[in-house]
Protein backbone atom coordinates (compact mmCIF):
# COMPACT_ATOMS: atom_id res chain seq x y z
CA UNK A 1 0.00 0.00 0.00
CA UNK A 2 1.06 3.59 -0.56
CA UNK A 3 2.99 5.07 2.36
CA UNK A 4 1.64 8.38 3.64
CA UNK A 5 4.19 11.17 3.70
CA UNK A 6 3.88 14.71 5.04
CA UNK A 7 5.59 17.29 2.85
CA UNK A 8 5.21 21.00 2.25
CA UNK A 9 3.14 22.18 -0.70
CA UNK A 10 6.06 24.32 -1.82
CA UNK A 11 8.36 21.32 -1.92
CA UNK A 12 5.83 19.33 -3.92
CA UNK A 13 5.31 22.21 -6.37
CA UNK A 14 9.05 22.57 -6.94
CA UNK A 15 9.67 18.83 -7.06
CA UNK A 16 12.33 19.24 -4.36
CA UNK A 17 11.19 16.77 -1.69
CA UNK A 18 13.74 13.98 -1.41
CA UNK A 19 15.10 14.96 -4.82
CA UNK A 20 12.39 12.95 -6.65
CA UNK A 21 8.64 12.63 -6.95
CA UNK A 22 6.81 9.85 -5.12
CA UNK A 23 6.22 6.70 -7.17
CA UNK A 24 2.98 6.49 -9.08
CA UNK A 25 0.51 3.79 -8.07
CA UNK A 26 -1.45 1.31 -10.18
CA UNK A 27 -4.35 -0.67 -8.73
CA UNK A 28 -5.75 -4.15 -9.47
CA UNK A 29 -9.31 -5.04 -8.45
CA UNK A 30 -10.24 -8.74 -8.49
CA UNK A 31 -13.69 -10.30 -8.28
CA UNK A 32 -12.46 -13.41 -6.41
CA UNK A 33 -9.16 -12.46 -4.84
CA UNK A 34 -8.94 -15.53 -2.60
CA UNK A 35 -8.92 -17.97 -5.54
CA UNK A 36 -5.43 -19.24 -6.33
CA UNK A 37 -5.59 -17.96 -9.89
CA UNK A 38 -6.22 -14.40 -8.72
CA UNK A 39 -3.60 -14.70 -5.98
CA UNK A 40 -1.12 -15.59 -8.73
CA UNK A 41 -2.38 -12.75 -10.89
CA UNK A 42 -1.96 -10.25 -8.04
CA UNK A 43 1.62 -11.41 -7.51
CA UNK A 44 2.41 -10.95 -11.20
CA UNK A 45 0.80 -7.50 -11.20
CA UNK A 46 2.71 -6.32 -8.14
CA UNK A 47 6.03 -7.78 -9.24
CA UNK A 48 5.79 -6.09 -12.64
CA UNK A 49 4.88 -2.76 -11.04
CA UNK A 50 7.78 -2.95 -8.61
CA UNK A 51 10.21 -3.84 -11.39
CA UNK A 52 9.28 -0.61 -13.15
CA UNK A 53 9.39 1.60 -10.08
CA UNK A 54 5.65 1.84 -9.44
CA UNK A 55 3.67 1.31 -6.27
CA UNK A 56 0.74 -1.12 -6.54
CA UNK A 57 -2.33 -2.04 -4.59
CA UNK A 58 -4.65 -5.06 -4.88
CA UNK A 59 -8.31 -5.02 -3.83
CA UNK A 60 -10.49 -8.13 -3.47
CA UNK A 61 -14.26 -7.58 -3.88
CA UNK A 62 -15.44 -11.23 -3.64
CA UNK A 63 -18.09 -11.12 -6.37
CA UNK A 64 -19.74 -8.02 -4.87
CA UNK A 65 -20.68 -5.44 -7.52
CA UNK A 66 -21.20 -2.68 -4.96
CA UNK A 67 -17.74 -3.29 -3.54
CA UNK A 68 -16.30 -3.19 -7.04
CA UNK A 69 -17.80 0.25 -7.69
CA UNK A 70 -16.56 1.46 -4.30
CA UNK A 71 -13.10 0.05 -4.94
CA UNK A 72 -12.97 1.85 -8.28
CA UNK A 73 -14.00 5.14 -6.67
CA UNK A 74 -11.51 4.69 -3.83
CA UNK A 75 -8.67 3.91 -6.24
CA UNK A 76 -9.40 7.04 -8.27
CA UNK A 77 -9.76 9.19 -5.16
CA UNK A 78 -6.48 7.76 -3.87
CA UNK A 79 -4.63 8.98 -6.93
CA UNK A 80 -4.25 5.76 -8.93
CA UNK A 81 -2.51 6.36 -12.25
CA UNK A 82 -4.11 3.28 -13.83
CA UNK A 83 -6.51 0.49 -12.89
CA UNK A 84 -6.89 -3.17 -13.87
CA UNK A 85 -10.14 -4.93 -12.96
CA UNK A 86 -11.75 -8.34 -13.17
CA UNK A 87 -15.30 -7.19 -12.55
CA UNK A 88 -17.81 -9.38 -10.69
CA UNK A 89 -20.46 -8.47 -13.27
CA UNK A 90 -19.85 -7.51 -16.89
CA UNK A 91 -22.83 -5.14 -16.69
CA UNK A 92 -20.57 -2.83 -14.66
CA UNK A 93 -18.49 -2.10 -17.75
CA UNK A 94 -20.11 1.21 -18.75
CA UNK A 95 -19.93 2.64 -15.21
CA UNK A 96 -16.32 1.55 -14.72
CA UNK A 97 -15.20 2.82 -18.12
CA UNK A 98 -16.92 6.18 -17.56
CA UNK A 99 -15.32 6.58 -14.13
CA UNK A 100 -11.85 5.94 -15.55
CA UNK A 101 -12.42 8.23 -18.53
CA UNK A 102 -13.69 11.03 -16.29
CA UNK A 103 -10.58 10.63 -14.12
CA UNK A 104 -8.33 10.62 -17.19
CA UNK A 105 -6.63 7.33 -16.32
CA UNK A 106 -6.23 4.08 -18.29
CA UNK A 107 -8.47 1.11 -17.43
CA UNK A 108 -7.79 -2.47 -18.50
CA UNK A 109 -10.21 -5.38 -18.04
CA UNK A 110 -8.56 -8.61 -16.95
CA UNK A 111 -10.01 -12.07 -17.64
CA UNK A 112 -13.60 -10.96 -18.27
CA UNK A 113 -14.15 -8.53 -21.18
CA UNK A 114 -16.06 -5.31 -20.55
CA UNK A 115 -17.86 -2.83 -22.80
CA UNK A 116 -18.15 0.93 -22.32
CA UNK A 117 -21.42 2.87 -22.54
CA UNK A 118 -21.05 3.14 -26.29
CA UNK A 119 -20.75 -0.62 -26.70
CA UNK A 120 -17.04 -0.44 -27.41
CA UNK A 121 -14.67 -2.98 -25.84
CA UNK A 122 -12.56 -1.86 -22.90
CA UNK A 123 -8.87 -2.80 -23.41
CA UNK A 124 -8.41 -6.40 -22.28
CA UNK A 125 -5.67 -8.64 -20.88
CA UNK A 126 -6.32 -12.34 -20.41
CA UNK A 127 -7.14 -15.42 -22.44
CA UNK A 128 -9.24 -16.20 -25.49
CA UNK A 129 -12.34 -17.87 -24.03
CA UNK A 130 -13.29 -19.81 -27.15
CA UNK A 131 -9.73 -21.07 -27.63
CA UNK A 132 -9.57 -22.12 -23.98
CA UNK A 133 -12.84 -24.03 -24.17
CA UNK A 134 -11.82 -25.63 -27.42
CA UNK A 135 -8.60 -26.93 -25.86
CA UNK A 136 -10.48 -28.34 -22.86
CA UNK A 137 -13.12 -29.89 -25.09
CA UNK A 138 -10.57 -31.43 -27.43
CA UNK A 139 -8.76 -33.08 -24.52
CA UNK A 140 -12.00 -34.26 -22.89
CA UNK A 141 -13.16 -35.66 -26.24
CA UNK A 142 -9.84 -37.43 -26.77
CA UNK A 143 -10.05 -39.04 -23.34
CA UNK A 144 -13.71 -39.96 -23.85
CA UNK A 145 -12.99 -41.70 -27.16
CA UNK A 146 -10.01 -43.53 -25.65
CA UNK A 147 -12.12 -44.68 -22.68
CA UNK A 148 -14.51 -46.67 -24.85
CA UNK A 149 -17.49 -45.15 -23.04
CA UNK A 150 -19.02 -44.11 -26.33
CA UNK A 151 -19.43 -47.80 -27.19
CA UNK A 152 -22.22 -48.89 -24.91
CA UNK A 153 -21.45 -47.30 -21.56
CA UNK A 154 -24.08 -45.07 -19.96
CA UNK A 155 -22.14 -41.82 -19.73
CA UNK A 156 -23.07 -38.24 -18.99
CA UNK A 157 -21.36 -34.87 -19.35
CA UNK A 158 -21.49 -32.31 -16.56
CA UNK A 159 -21.01 -28.87 -18.08
CA UNK A 160 -20.51 -26.54 -15.12
CA UNK A 161 -21.42 -23.06 -16.34
CA UNK A 162 -21.48 -19.45 -15.16
CA UNK A 163 -24.41 -18.67 -17.40
CA UNK A 164 -24.38 -14.92 -16.66
CA UNK A 165 -20.78 -14.41 -17.79
CA UNK A 166 -20.03 -14.34 -21.50
CA UNK A 167 -16.38 -15.37 -21.18
CA UNK A 168 -17.44 -18.46 -19.22
CA UNK A 169 -20.15 -19.33 -21.72
CA UNK A 170 -17.53 -19.02 -24.47
CA UNK A 171 -15.45 -21.64 -22.67
CA UNK A 172 -18.14 -24.20 -21.88
CA UNK A 173 -19.94 -23.82 -25.21
CA UNK A 174 -16.69 -24.45 -27.07
CA UNK A 175 -15.92 -27.48 -24.88
CA UNK A 176 -19.36 -28.96 -25.53
CA UNK A 177 -18.94 -28.42 -29.28
CA UNK A 178 -15.74 -30.45 -29.27
CA UNK A 179 -17.32 -33.27 -27.28
CA UNK A 180 -20.32 -33.59 -29.58
CA UNK A 181 -18.07 -33.36 -32.64
CA UNK A 182 -16.21 -36.40 -31.29
CA UNK A 183 -19.43 -38.40 -31.08
CA UNK A 184 -20.87 -37.57 -27.67
CA UNK A 185 -24.65 -37.25 -27.66
CA UNK A 186 -26.02 -33.75 -26.97
CA UNK A 187 -28.62 -35.51 -24.81
CA UNK A 188 -25.83 -36.64 -22.48
CA UNK A 189 -25.00 -33.06 -21.52
CA UNK A 190 -26.25 -31.89 -18.11
CA UNK A 191 -25.84 -28.15 -17.52
CA UNK A 192 -24.79 -27.22 -13.97
CA UNK A 193 -25.22 -23.50 -13.19
CA UNK A 194 -22.84 -22.00 -10.60
CA UNK A 195 -21.17 -18.71 -9.69
CA UNK A 196 -17.55 -19.67 -10.30
CA UNK A 197 -16.88 -21.10 -6.82
CA UNK A 198 -16.22 -24.68 -5.74
CA UNK A 199 -18.99 -24.72 -3.16
CA UNK A 200 -21.61 -23.51 -5.64
CA UNK A 201 -20.56 -26.18 -8.14
CA UNK A 202 -20.70 -28.89 -5.46
CA UNK A 203 -24.15 -27.78 -4.32
CA UNK A 204 -25.57 -27.52 -7.84
CA UNK A 205 -24.07 -30.74 -9.20
CA UNK A 206 -25.25 -33.05 -6.42
CA UNK A 207 -28.99 -33.05 -7.20
CA UNK A 208 -28.37 -33.29 -10.94
CA UNK A 209 -26.19 -36.36 -10.47
CA UNK A 210 -28.90 -37.92 -8.30
CA UNK A 211 -31.51 -37.09 -10.94
CA UNK A 212 -29.60 -39.17 -13.52
CA UNK A 213 -29.24 -42.60 -11.85
CA UNK A 214 -28.87 -44.30 -15.24
CA UNK A 215 -25.46 -42.67 -15.74
CA UNK A 216 -22.50 -44.72 -14.51
CA UNK A 217 -19.67 -42.69 -16.06
CA UNK A 218 -19.23 -38.91 -16.12
CA UNK A 219 -17.20 -36.38 -18.10
CA UNK A 220 -16.74 -32.99 -16.41
CA UNK A 221 -15.86 -29.62 -17.95
CA UNK A 222 -16.36 -26.14 -16.49
CA UNK A 223 -15.50 -22.46 -16.67
CA UNK A 224 -12.63 -22.89 -14.18
CA UNK A 225 -10.87 -25.41 -11.99
CA UNK A 226 -13.21 -24.61 -9.09
CA UNK A 227 -16.21 -25.66 -11.16
CA UNK A 228 -14.59 -28.96 -12.08
CA UNK A 229 -13.44 -29.58 -8.50
CA UNK A 230 -16.93 -29.01 -7.09
CA UNK A 231 -18.48 -31.42 -9.57
CA UNK A 232 -15.78 -34.04 -8.98
CA UNK A 233 -16.38 -33.77 -5.24
CA UNK A 234 -20.12 -34.14 -5.80
CA UNK A 235 -19.49 -37.28 -7.85
CA UNK A 236 -17.31 -38.65 -5.08
CA UNK A 237 -20.08 -37.97 -2.58
CA UNK A 238 -22.44 -39.91 -4.86
CA UNK A 239 -20.14 -42.92 -4.84
CA UNK A 240 -18.35 -42.52 -8.16
CA UNK A 241 -14.72 -43.68 -8.30
CA UNK A 242 -11.89 -41.77 -10.03
CA UNK A 243 -11.81 -44.26 -12.92
CA UNK A 244 -15.48 -43.50 -13.56
CA UNK A 245 -14.75 -39.79 -14.07
CA UNK A 246 -13.02 -37.92 -16.88
CA UNK A 247 -12.61 -34.37 -15.59
CA UNK A 248 -10.60 -31.77 -17.49
CA UNK A 249 -9.82 -28.68 -15.45
CA UNK A 250 -9.41 -25.11 -16.59
CA UNK A 251 -6.63 -23.44 -14.68
CA UNK A 252 -4.82 -26.57 -13.39
CA UNK A 253 -4.13 -25.06 -9.95
CA UNK A 254 -6.73 -27.35 -8.33
CA UNK A 255 -6.11 -30.30 -10.63
CA UNK A 256 -2.41 -30.44 -9.84
CA UNK A 257 -2.89 -30.88 -6.08
CA UNK A 258 -3.98 -34.53 -6.12
CA UNK A 259 -1.44 -35.18 -8.87
CA UNK A 260 1.37 -33.76 -6.73
CA UNK A 261 0.19 -35.83 -3.76
CA UNK A 262 -0.03 -39.00 -5.85
CA UNK A 263 -3.73 -39.41 -5.05
CA UNK A 264 -6.32 -41.04 -7.32
CA UNK A 265 -8.51 -38.33 -8.82
CA UNK A 266 -11.17 -37.67 -11.40
CA UNK A 267 -8.94 -34.90 -12.82
CA UNK A 268 -7.36 -36.52 -15.86
CA UNK A 269 -6.03 -33.32 -17.46
CA UNK A 270 -6.32 -29.54 -17.24
CA UNK A 271 -5.61 -26.41 -19.22
CA UNK A 272 -2.87 -24.48 -17.45
CA UNK A 273 -3.39 -20.74 -17.24
CA UNK A 274 -0.74 -18.50 -15.77
CA UNK A 275 -2.45 -15.87 -13.67
CA UNK A 276 1.01 -14.46 -12.99
CA UNK A 277 1.49 -13.77 -16.70
CA UNK A 278 -1.89 -12.01 -16.98
CA UNK A 279 -1.17 -9.82 -13.96
CA UNK A 280 2.23 -8.84 -15.31
CA UNK A 281 0.80 -8.16 -18.77
CA UNK A 282 -1.91 -5.91 -17.32
CA UNK A 283 0.57 -3.97 -15.19
CA UNK A 284 3.01 -3.48 -18.03
CA UNK A 285 0.26 -2.39 -20.42
CA UNK A 286 -0.96 0.19 -17.90
CA UNK A 287 2.53 1.52 -17.25
CA UNK A 288 3.34 1.71 -20.96
CA UNK A 289 0.18 3.76 -21.49
CA UNK A 290 0.88 6.01 -18.48
CA UNK A 291 4.42 6.74 -19.63
CA UNK A 292 3.76 7.12 -23.35
CA UNK A 293 0.38 8.79 -23.21
CA UNK A 294 -0.77 6.32 -25.88
CA UNK A 295 -4.01 4.32 -25.62
CA UNK A 296 -3.84 0.80 -24.23
CA UNK A 297 -3.70 -2.04 -26.79
CA UNK A 298 -7.17 -3.46 -27.35
CA UNK A 299 -6.12 -7.06 -26.60
CA UNK A 300 -3.25 -8.68 -24.72
CA UNK A 301 -3.76 -12.46 -24.93
CA UNK A 302 -1.73 -14.97 -22.90
CA UNK A 303 -0.82 -18.52 -23.91
CA UNK A 304 -2.24 -21.75 -22.43
CA UNK A 305 -1.01 -25.36 -22.17
CA UNK A 306 -2.78 -28.69 -21.61
CA UNK A 307 -1.16 -30.64 -18.75
CA UNK A 308 -1.78 -34.00 -17.08
CA UNK A 309 -0.33 -35.90 -14.10
CA UNK A 310 2.81 -36.74 -16.07
CA UNK A 311 3.54 -33.31 -17.55
CA UNK A 312 2.28 -30.58 -15.22
CA UNK A 313 5.49 -30.30 -13.18
CA UNK A 314 7.44 -29.35 -16.32
CA UNK A 315 5.42 -26.19 -16.94
CA UNK A 316 3.83 -24.97 -13.71
CA UNK A 317 4.25 -24.71 -9.95
CA UNK A 318 1.70 -26.46 -7.75
CA UNK A 319 0.87 -24.88 -4.40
Amino acid sequence: MRKLRTVSLAAVALGLWGGAAAAQEIVAIYKSGTQQYFIDQAEGFQAAAEARGYDSRVINVELDSNLAISAMSDAIAGGASGIAITAPDQALGPALATAAADAGIPLIATDDPLMDEGGNPVPFAGFDGVAMGTSVGEKAAELLVESGWLDGESYGILSVEVQTLSVCEDRTNAAKEQLTAAGASPDAIVQVPYDGTTDASLTAAGPLITANPQVDRWVVVACNDEGVLGAVNALGNAGFQPDEIIAVGLGAYEACRPWAAGLPTGFKAALYLSGTDVGAAAANALIDSIESGEPLPLNTVADTTIVDPTTYADVMPCE
